[in-house]
């Protein structure tokens, strides 16, 4: 079950993919003929950063079969969308964040604990329904894969528009996720309540809250947060919010909502 894909994320990939060749046939020059030899250096320093990064979290994190509660909502999410088995690690850390990465299976999540004191369970279920989409959708490997080719040597101008490229494709995964973790927790509620305190950094009470979302919801009335926003690789709190919303009223929404139900009921 792939299918919560947002339908511009393939089409957002494939420009960026041609724009990135476009740019480097025309400006890269010289680079252009050792294009293979750089990426394929990249590709094995994001590689090996990855292993040392794994390796380092072995040692500060804990695994998260260590915290049954946290487990069992890590399972419902990853059945709900029938996400590959992943290493879900859980990092102790003040900090409201949670990310996946690795270049190979299994790919790692990591939650941050800070996550656990704030949200309840369906909101955790959101969090980790869209990390584990990351995942699910092949974003972590194909974030390297095009961030490498990006990174290629180019001119002042060839960079800003692989930049422009890269975060444009960014923000399009980052509404797929959001999709899957939506169906994760079955909740639009609970959805917006867990990117709320996300964005807010820890809003809890219903009065917080509110006065929270009435801050984020001024974000996009702002012509410089909009300019910002297409170099952000997460797209404005309230576009989520909007988004997810304007998804739900979908028939497309009601359809992948009954898959879910028949997965948890196979499970």
């Amino acid at each position: 079950m792939k299918n919560y894909r947002d339908p511009q994320e393939n089409l957002v990939f494939g420009i960026t993919l041609v724009v990135i060749l476009v740019v480097t046939l025309f400006t890269a020059g010289l680079t252009l003929c050792i294009f293979p030899i750089l990426l394929v250096m990249f590709l094995f320093y994001s590689y090996s950063a990855s292993q040392s990064h794994h390796a380092a979290l072995q040692r500060q994190a804990r695994p998260i079969e260590d915290f049954p509660r946290a487990a069992q909502l890590a399972e419902i999410a990853r059945r709900s969308i029938r996400a590959p088995q992943v290493q879900t690690m859980l990092l102790r850390s003040g900090e409201l964040n949670a990310y996946t990465f690795g270049m190979t299976s299994p790919n790692v999540v990591v939650l941050y604990s800070k996550l656990f004191e704030i949200m309840d369970s369906d909101e955790l279920k959101f969090v980790i329904g869209h990390e584990m989409g990351h995942v699910a959708l092949g974003h972590t490997w194909l974030n390297t894969l095009l961030g490498g080719m990006a990174g290629v040597p180019t001119s002042f101008g060839g960079m800003v528009i692989f930049t422009l490229a890269f975060r444009w494709w960014n923000r399009a995964c980052e509404h797929s996720c959001d999709r899957a973790g939506l169906l994760a927790c079955g909740s639009l509620d609970k959805a917006i309540t867990a990117l709320i305190k996300l964005g807010s950094g820890g809003a809890q009470t219903a009065a917080e809250l509110s006065q929270a979302y009435e801050m984020l919801d001024k974000q996009d009335d702002s012509l410089s947060n909009q300019l910002t926003e297409t170099l952000m690789s997460h797209p404005l709190i309230i576009n989520r919010i909007e988004y997810l919303q304007a998804f739900t009223k979908t028939g497309e929404y009601r359809r992948l909502a009954q898959e879910v139900q028949q997965n948890m009921m196979a499970a």
